[in-house]
Parts: structure tokens; C-alpha cells; sequence
């Protein structure tokens, strides 16, 4: 039977309850599925520009993976941290792929001259900030469990959250600016190219409001403690986290981007590149940290 420990020859708990199993498997069935469907879509359409969203997928999964490991593992560090971790950045990859979606549909329907900022632009200012509240979440997680940086690392695990909260509501802004703008002058070129490019723009809509929900329920989970009613009651978690960005997955799934041409911005592939690259050297050196802090 599960028991709640504290950590090897300290007084200190990790954890406030002891991690309920079945909902985390649940949860790694279903971010498995959504990270295995999305992919084979990006596949097939060879929608590439999506990648980091099947990435976010995954890493949701190692982070469930390190909360089903935990049960059992309460006093451990390792499976604390992974937990923490992978389930806190995803969203930030989720939000990479989302902001690419945005420049492919102004460009599509030729509509530069309708945005606040110029599509060759928009993916380079989004996913930069993407990238810094990535490395920084992804850095400063882990380090929470430590006495002596606890208060300094969820500053900047906020700080990240914050930065990702402003650059989503600016993102959202931005979009509807420019569907509004395009609403009273629709452009020529927009007569001539799938139509249900205005339902990606909806589907852009519907996941970005949950994105922001999740960032702000983060933001008051970090700004209330580690003694705070958020991490210490495991539903708020599933309630303002899980569920929010399994639907995220969900909406992204069965509106899939595919009308959107995948070869239509050159500089969208130098951003994705970017993040690739980024990904790629922040989860090696999460990795190592994890092992170290193990």
C-alpha cells in the first residue's frame, strides 16, 4: 500500500497527497493516442510545422509517466521532478505550432496588409518568447525542490508562466485583429483558397483559451506555495491542467491544420529549426539535471 514518506533523511514531503494511479495512466493512454494520431496527420499531410506540437504530446506522457512512478516513490526526487517538469513546459510546444498556423493563414489568403505584424515576423517574435518561457519553466521546475532556491526558482517558473500568459493573450489579439480586419475587406486571393482556413482560425481561437486558462491557473498554483490549496489538492491539477490540454490535443486533432500549405513560409522552416534545436538541447539538459538531482 502507497504511503506517503518524506524525503530520505529529512523531514521534508514532496508531496501533500499521494498521486492518484488510475488517473494517471488514464492520462498517459490518452496523451499516448493524441500524440500518435496528431503525428500520423503531420505524416500524411506532411504538415511538419506541427512537430512540436507531437512533441508537447509526448512529453505530457513522460510527465504522467513520472506521476504514475511516484506513487509508490513519495520520498524520491526523480519521479517528483519529471512530473513537475514534463507536465509543466507542453504547452509552451503546443503554442509553437499554434503561432505557425497564424503567418500560414495571413499569407495564404494574402492578407500582410491586414495584420498588426507582418506574417515574415509573426513566428519569429511568438516562438522566441515561446522559447524563453520554455527555458525557463524548464529550468527553474526542477529546482523547486531544493530549500535553498525553492523561493528563486518558482519566481522564474512564474516569470516563465507569465511571459507565455502575455505572449498568448497578444497572440489571441493579434489574430482577432486581423479576422476582424479581413471580415470588413476580404481579400481577392481569399476566394481561390480552402475555405476552412476560417475554421483553423476558430480552432486557433478555441485552444488558445484554454491555454491561457491553464497558464493562469499555473501562475496561482507557483504564486500560492508549495503549502497552498493548488498543490495540495491533486484535482485542481486534472481540473485546470490535464483536462484543458488533453481538449487542447482533442480540438487540434479533429481540426487539423492540413489545409494550411505546408510549403507556403521558407522562414517558418528556419523558425522550426529553432525550436527543433532548442528542444533538442533543453530536454538533454533536463535529463541531466534530472539524473543529477536523482
Amino acid at each position: 500500500m502507497a504511503v506517503l514518506k518524506p524525503v530520505d533523511g529529512t523531514t521534508y514531503y514532496l508531496w501533500k497527497y499521494i498521486p492518484n494511479l488510475v488517473a494517471s495512466i488514464i492520462f498517459i493512454v490518452l496523451y499516448f493516442l493524441a500524440g500518435c494520431s496528431i503525428g500520423f496527420r503531420m505524416y500524411k499531410t506532411k504538415t511538419w510545422f506541427c512537430s512540436a506540437f507531437v512533441i508537447g504530446c509526448f512529453l505530457e506522457v513522460i510527465g504522467y509517466c513520472g506521476r504514475a512512478s511516484a506513487v509508490n516513490q513519495t520520498d524520491q526526487l526523480a519521479p517528483y521532478i519529471i512530473q513537475a517538469t514534463f507536465i509543466l513546459i507542453p504547452p509552451a510546444f503546443f503554442a509553437a505550432s499554434i503561432y505557425m498556423i497564424l503567418a500560414r493563414i495571413i499569407r495564404m489568403v494574402d492578407g500582410d496588409h491586414l495584420s498588426v505584424i507582418k506574417p515574415r515576423i509573426v513566428t519569429k517574435i511568438f516562438v522566441t518568447g515561446d522559447l524563453l518561457s520554455f527555458m525557463v519553466q524548464g529550468n527553474a521546475s526542477g529546482l523547486t525542490v531544493h530549500a535553498n532556491l525553492r523561493t528563486i526558482a518558482t519566481v522564474l517558473v512564474i516569470f516563465g508562466l507569465a511571459i507565455q500568459l502575455i505572449s498568448f493573450v497578444f497572440f489571441a489579439v493579434c489574430a482577432v485583429i486581423f479576422h476582424r480586419r479581413f471580415r470588413r475587406n476580404p481579400t481577392s486571393r481569399s476566394y481561390h483558397v480552402d475555405p476552412k482556413w476560417v475554421q483553423t482560425l476558430y480552432m486557433l481561437y478555441a485552444v488558445s483559451v484554454l491555454i491561457v486558462i491553464r497558464s493562469v491557473f499555473r501562475i496561482i498554483e507557483y504564486a500560492f506555495g508549495n503549502d497552498g490549496y493548488p498543490l495540495s489538492h491533486e484535482w485542481t491539477l486534472y481540473a485546470f491542467d490535464s483536462i484543458p490540454m488533453i481538449l487542447v490535443a482533442i480540438i487540434f486533432f479533429l481540426y487539423y491544420p492540413s489545409n494550411v500549405a505546408p510549403k507556403l513560409l521558407d522562414h517558418d522552416d528556419d523558425a522550426m529549426r529553432l525550436e527543433s534545436q532548442a528542444t533538442c538541447d533543453s530536454i538533454r539538459d533536463l535529463g541531466q539535471s534530472v539524473g543529477e538531482r536523482a
